[in-house]
Protein backbone atom coordinates (compact mmCIF):
# COMPACT_ATOMS: atom_id res chain seq x y z
CA UNK A 1 0.00 0.00 0.00
CA UNK A 2 1.28 3.43 -0.92
CA UNK A 3 2.28 5.64 2.05
CA UNK A 4 -0.12 8.46 1.06
CA UNK A 5 -3.09 6.11 0.78
CA UNK A 6 -2.17 4.49 4.08
CA UNK A 7 -1.97 7.92 5.78
CA UNK A 8 -5.35 8.93 4.35
CA UNK A 9 -6.96 5.68 5.57
CA UNK A 10 -5.48 6.14 9.05
CA UNK A 11 -6.74 9.73 9.22
CA UNK A 12 -10.21 8.67 8.07
CA UNK A 13 -10.24 5.89 10.66
CA UNK A 14 -9.24 8.27 13.45
CA UNK A 15 -11.93 10.77 12.34
CA UNK A 16 -14.62 8.07 12.31
CA UNK A 17 -13.62 6.79 15.74
CA UNK A 18 -13.58 10.38 17.05
CA UNK A 19 -17.04 11.05 15.62
CA UNK A 20 -18.32 7.82 17.19
CA UNK A 21 -16.94 8.85 20.60
CA UNK A 22 -18.40 12.37 20.30
CA UNK A 23 -21.84 11.06 19.30
CA UNK A 24 -21.78 8.46 22.09
CA UNK A 25 -21.11 11.12 24.72
CA UNK A 26 -23.30 13.95 23.42
CA UNK A 27 -26.97 14.53 24.13
CA UNK A 28 -29.57 12.69 22.07
CA UNK A 29 -32.24 14.54 20.14
CA UNK A 30 -35.49 13.75 18.38
CA UNK A 31 -36.91 15.70 15.43
CA UNK A 32 -40.49 16.18 14.24
CA UNK A 33 -42.22 16.10 17.62
CA UNK A 34 -45.84 17.17 17.21
CA UNK A 35 -49.21 15.62 18.05
CA UNK A 36 -49.90 14.77 14.40
CA UNK A 37 -46.84 12.54 13.91
CA UNK A 38 -46.63 9.22 15.75
CA UNK A 39 -43.57 9.13 17.97
CA UNK A 40 -42.29 6.05 19.71
CA UNK A 41 -42.19 6.57 23.46
CA UNK A 42 -38.82 4.77 23.57
CA UNK A 43 -37.18 7.53 21.54
CA UNK A 44 -38.93 10.35 23.37
CA UNK A 45 -37.52 8.88 26.58
CA UNK A 46 -33.99 8.44 25.16
CA UNK A 47 -33.81 11.98 23.80
CA UNK A 48 -32.50 14.90 25.84
CA UNK A 49 -33.71 17.49 23.32
CA UNK A 50 -37.13 17.47 21.64
CA UNK A 51 -37.43 19.42 18.39
CA UNK A 52 -41.09 20.46 18.17
CA UNK A 53 -43.05 21.55 15.09
CA UNK A 54 -45.48 24.26 16.36
CA UNK A 55 -48.06 24.11 13.57
CA UNK A 56 -48.67 20.72 11.91
CA UNK A 57 -51.34 19.96 9.31
CA UNK A 58 -52.97 23.36 9.91
CA UNK A 59 -53.38 22.61 13.64
CA UNK A 60 -51.38 24.49 16.30
CA UNK A 61 -49.86 22.30 19.01
CA UNK A 62 -51.34 24.68 21.59
CA UNK A 63 -54.81 23.35 20.66
CA UNK A 64 -53.85 20.07 22.36
CA UNK A 65 -53.01 21.03 25.94
CA UNK A 66 -53.04 17.38 27.05
CA UNK A 67 -50.21 16.68 24.60
CA UNK A 68 -48.39 19.88 25.65
CA UNK A 69 -48.53 18.77 29.29
CA UNK A 70 -47.28 15.28 28.39
CA UNK A 71 -44.28 16.81 26.61
CA UNK A 72 -43.61 19.21 29.50
CA UNK A 73 -43.77 16.30 31.96
CA UNK A 74 -40.99 14.51 30.07
CA UNK A 75 -38.72 17.20 31.56
CA UNK A 76 -36.63 17.61 28.40
CA UNK A 77 -35.09 20.57 26.61
CA UNK A 78 -37.51 21.69 23.91
CA UNK A 79 -36.55 23.58 20.75
CA UNK A 80 -38.54 24.82 17.77
CA UNK A 81 -38.23 22.81 14.55
CA UNK A 82 -39.54 25.02 11.77
CA UNK A 83 -43.03 26.47 11.69
CA UNK A 84 -45.15 23.83 9.98
CA UNK A 85 -42.41 21.67 8.42
CA UNK A 86 -44.31 22.16 5.16
CA UNK A 87 -43.50 22.67 2.37
CA UNK A 88 -40.41 20.49 2.15
CA UNK A 89 -37.40 22.63 3.13
CA UNK A 90 -39.72 25.44 4.26
CA UNK A 91 -36.84 27.70 5.40
CA UNK A 92 -35.44 27.77 1.86
CA UNK A 93 -38.52 29.85 0.99
CA UNK A 94 -39.75 33.22 2.18
CA UNK A 95 -40.59 33.21 5.87
CA UNK A 96 -42.16 36.37 7.24
CA UNK A 97 -41.76 37.89 10.66
CA UNK A 98 -45.52 37.43 11.12
CA UNK A 99 -45.16 33.67 10.51
CA UNK A 100 -42.33 33.47 13.05
CA UNK A 101 -44.32 35.50 15.57
CA UNK A 102 -47.28 33.15 15.20
CA UNK A 103 -45.12 30.00 15.54
CA UNK A 104 -43.38 31.36 18.65
CA UNK A 105 -46.76 32.35 20.11
CA UNK A 106 -48.08 28.79 19.53
CA UNK A 107 -44.95 27.30 21.11
CA UNK A 108 -45.28 29.64 24.09
CA UNK A 109 -49.00 28.85 24.58
CA UNK A 110 -48.15 25.16 24.63
CA UNK A 111 -45.08 25.16 26.87
CA UNK A 112 -45.37 28.38 28.87
CA UNK A 113 -42.17 29.93 27.51
CA UNK A 114 -40.73 31.06 24.19
CA UNK A 115 -38.27 28.78 22.40
CA UNK A 116 -34.57 29.42 22.90
CA UNK A 117 -33.28 27.12 20.14
CA UNK A 118 -34.21 26.66 16.50
CA UNK A 119 -33.45 23.95 13.94
CA UNK A 120 -34.83 24.26 10.41
CA UNK A 121 -36.54 21.25 8.82
CA UNK A 122 -34.20 19.31 6.53
CA UNK A 123 -31.42 21.54 7.94
CA UNK A 124 -31.81 24.01 5.09
CA UNK A 125 -32.13 27.75 5.52
CA UNK A 126 -31.50 30.86 3.45
CA UNK A 127 -29.27 33.65 4.69
CA UNK A 128 -32.34 35.92 4.97
CA UNK A 129 -34.18 33.39 7.15
CA UNK A 130 -31.07 32.83 9.28
CA UNK A 131 -31.04 36.57 10.00
CA UNK A 132 -34.73 36.32 10.93
CA UNK A 133 -33.96 33.52 13.41
CA UNK A 134 -31.23 35.66 14.96
CA UNK A 135 -33.69 38.57 15.39
CA UNK A 136 -35.45 36.37 17.94
CA UNK A 137 -32.18 35.50 19.71
CA UNK A 138 -32.75 31.83 18.95
CA UNK A 139 -29.72 29.56 19.12
CA UNK A 140 -29.42 28.12 15.63
CA UNK A 141 -28.72 24.40 15.32
CA UNK A 142 -27.82 23.08 11.89
CA UNK A 143 -25.87 20.36 10.13
CA UNK A 144 -22.93 20.30 12.57
CA UNK A 145 -25.34 19.82 15.46
CA UNK A 146 -26.91 16.94 13.55
CA UNK A 147 -23.52 15.35 12.84
CA UNK A 148 -22.33 15.47 16.45
CA UNK A 149 -25.54 14.22 18.10
CA UNK A 150 -27.62 11.09 17.83
CA UNK A 151 -30.78 12.49 16.24
CA UNK A 152 -33.87 10.31 16.08
CA UNK A 153 -37.01 11.13 14.12
CA UNK A 154 -40.61 10.61 15.12
CA UNK A 155 -42.20 8.02 12.87
CA UNK A 156 -38.63 6.88 12.02
CA UNK A 157 -38.54 9.12 8.92
CA UNK A 158 -34.91 10.25 8.97
CA UNK A 159 -32.34 9.50 6.28
CA UNK A 160 -30.95 6.81 8.58
CA UNK A 161 -33.25 4.69 10.75
CA UNK A 162 -33.50 5.35 14.47
CA UNK A 163 -31.91 1.95 15.14
CA UNK A 164 -28.75 3.17 13.35
CA UNK A 165 -28.47 6.09 15.79
CA UNK A 166 -28.73 3.67 18.71
CA UNK A 167 -25.46 2.12 17.52
CA UNK A 168 -23.66 5.07 15.90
Amino acid sequence: MKPLLKAILIILGVLLISLFIIRTNSSREIDDVTPGIPCEQEYLQKADVLWVIPYWDKIPISDNQTWCNEIINLNKTIGMHGISHQPFKEFNGNISQAQMNKAIEIFEKCFGYAPEMFKPPQLTITEKNLKLIKLYNLKYKGALNQAFHKVYHCNDTGILPNSFHDVF
